[in-house]
């Protein structure tokens, strides 16, 4: 966290412990509030504001919450990612 936070990137403390809290509390038990929801689209409005140009959503659970169409820059879904990754060193053998 500290090379991003050095070069301004990373969310602010409290939307990092908002964040958790859902994760947490609500996702890992594919419970999707619309309050979390507009939780993150403002937390993610504020990463934009900061001078994010995309969002990496690093847990598995968060696509459950957000889709492409909630977020003003792209969305990068690490699971998507590594399943892609896995299916191509898969098919390249």
């Amino acid at each position: 966290m500290s090379r991003l936070s050095s070069a301004g990137g990373g969310c602010h403390a409290n939307d990092r412990a908002v964040i958790h809290r859902i994760i947490y509390a609500e996702l890992v038990s594919r419970t999707v509030l619309p309050a979390s929801r507009e939780a993150y689209r403002t937390i993610m409005a504020r990463l934009v504001a900061d001078g994010a140009e995309v969002i990496i959503l690093g847990c598995t659970e968060i696509m459950l919450l957000v889709q492409a169409a909630d977020s003003p820059v792209p969305l990068f879904d690490t699971t998507a990612l590594h399943a892609e990754s896995a299916i191509e060193s898969a098919l390249a053998v």
